[in-house]
């Protein structure tokens, strides 16, 4: 029988030619930097990128639960005439995959938008009354109505989107980020995660999890860290009452070495992630306060994003903070917002989320713009799938509700060298399949990475044999269409 020691040392064929390899390497490597030298993933990607990059940092808006792309961008006028037509045949001559929840649905009666759209900016975008915030800055977003994506379900379908796979385990996607690209603020985490709250008491709220920002099989560091909407943003910011940042210091340098000893010892990469960690959250405790602490924004700033601005977990507040984040160099910032899965009241609870995002959204794009950090800033705003155009459950003139639909859905992008002012992709008559520029997730993540300097080809760690990638092993392309 092995000891530990002798087992964590024990070197495999493969083990040996990989790691030599690797060696010769590095050799070459240090030869050529000369004084850049060989430092931490972060100080050798800041200087070797794939490419000249468009930006440097995005923000997510992640809609939980999916809006309904036939409610807000994606306008069909003609089925005002059809309402109530049964699609049932239609459906079945699609080979429909239908979610358990219409499956046993007696019919599929057609159901066209309550709300009324009109034609904004150069571009005419057709965008729905519900969003006039969102209509004011037509100019400055692209929208795309021809996303498309496998999953039908929420959890495969987030995992799909913020992964790039329906299976768990994987790496998010802002943890690739900040593995290819490393950290601009040693202070602050490189991909920082905000929960904002959602103001109906209606609203179906999807569950979700830290798997939707997790590091997966990327080192530990590189998890998004979630900040909490009330209370400390951060647990622990504050010492305990004896304990000074002396004594502090003391005590994690002493952890600090007995976890060394440790990976010493057994060479397992998690202590050294652990030790990152420590070290990360001591110098939260100093940067994460001024961070948070908005009294020294301008009111005009507040006037802009609106009054919900000063509450925090508002979406307002989020996106206030985001910009914050991106100012002392954080590469992702992620805000989540849940209450999107209108299965009935459609009207009523779409109505109320889309109130709860729109000012903000415009404040974030025209902020970021009127500081020169848009040019350099990546901002995607979007949910996982789209919306049923047949009514899940009883339909009025006033009221109904729409199913998942996985086949067409719409984003907007801005900023980070997306061409702003346009509309991009096409669906059919009734919204139901693309017909013009299909663009599948994988397509926005290469596109992602593109813009940040980074080869979705390229980009990958090496687990379980595998060279692993964001966009796995399928076809993705680079939507070059949608790119100044």
């Amino acid at each position: 029988m092995f000891s530990i020691h002798e087992y964590n040392a024990a070197v495999n064929r493969r083990q040996f030619f990989r790691k030599n390899g690797a060696g010769l390497g590095v050799a070459a490597l240090s030869s050529l930097l000369g004084k850049v030298g060989l430092g931490s993933q972060e100080s050798l990607s800041e200087k070797i990128s794939h490419f000249a990059p468009k930006a440097k940092r995005a923000i997510y808006i992640s809609l939980i639960g999916a809006p309904s792309q036939l409610d807000t961008f994606d306008y069909k006028p003609e089925l005002t005439n059809r309402f109530k037509e049964d699609l049932k045949d239609y459906l079945d001559k699609q080979g429909e995959r239908l979610t358990g929840m219409t499956a046993n649905q007696a019919s599929f009666p057609l159901t066209p938008s309550i709300f009324k759209f009109k034609q904004h900016g150069q571009s005419g975008a057709w965008i729905s009354e519900l969003l006039p915030w969102t209509a004011k800055m037509a100019d400055d977003i692209c929208i795309v109505k021809s996303m498309h994506t496998e999953a039908i379900n929420h959890e495969p379908a987030n995992q799909l989107l913020y992964t790039g796979s329906m299976q768990p385990g994987k790496a998010s996607m802002g943890s690739w980020i900040s593995y290819g690209l490393g950290s601009m603020n040693e202070d602050l985490p490189s991909f920082v995660v905000l929960h904002a709250t959602h103001s109906s008491p209606y609203s179906n709220v999807q569950a979700i999890s830290s798997r939707l920002w997790g590091a997966g099989y990327l080192p530990g560091k590189h998890a998004g860290v979630a900040f909490r909407s009330k209370g400390d943003p951060v647990l622990y910011l504050k010492d305990t009452a004896g304990i000074s940042r002396k004594l502090r210091r003391s005590m994690l340098d002493g952890i600090n070495s007995l976890n060394q000893k440790s990976y010493d010892s057994v060479g397992d990469p998690e202590i050294q992630t652990r030790m990152q960690q420590y070290e990360m959250a001591f110098r939260m405790q100093s940067s994460v306060p001024e961070l948070t602490d908005l009294s020294g924004e301008p009111e005009h700033v507040h006037e802009l994003y609106g009054s919900e601005s000063k509450e925090r977990g508002t979406f307002a507040n989020s996106a206030l903070m985001a910009r914050r984040l991106l100012e002392r160099g954080t590469r992702f910032v992620q805000i989540f917002h849940r209450g999107w899965d209108q299965h009935n009241n459609l009207p009523r609870d779409l109505a109320s989320q889309c109130k709860d995002v729109d000012q903000g959204c415009y404040a974030l794009i025209q902020d970021l713009k009127q500081r020169g950090m848009l040019e350099d800033t990546m901002v995607i705003f979007g949910g996982e799938f789209g919306r049923t155009v047949y009514s899940q459950g009883t339909l009025t003139k006033t009221n109904y509700g729409r199913d998942h639909h996985p086949r067409c859905f719409s984003m907007w992008m801005a900023g980070g060298g997306f061409k702003g002012g346009q509309v991009y992709g096409e669906t059919d008559e009734m919204g139901y399949n693309i017909v013009e520029n299909p663009v599948h997730i994988r397509d926005l993540h290469a596109t992602i990475l593109h813009q940040l300097g980074l080869s979705h080809e390229r980009l990958s760690y090496k687990f379980q044999g595998l060279d692993q990638r964001l966009t796995g092993v399928e076809p993705a392309k680079i939507v070059t269409d949608i790119l100044a």
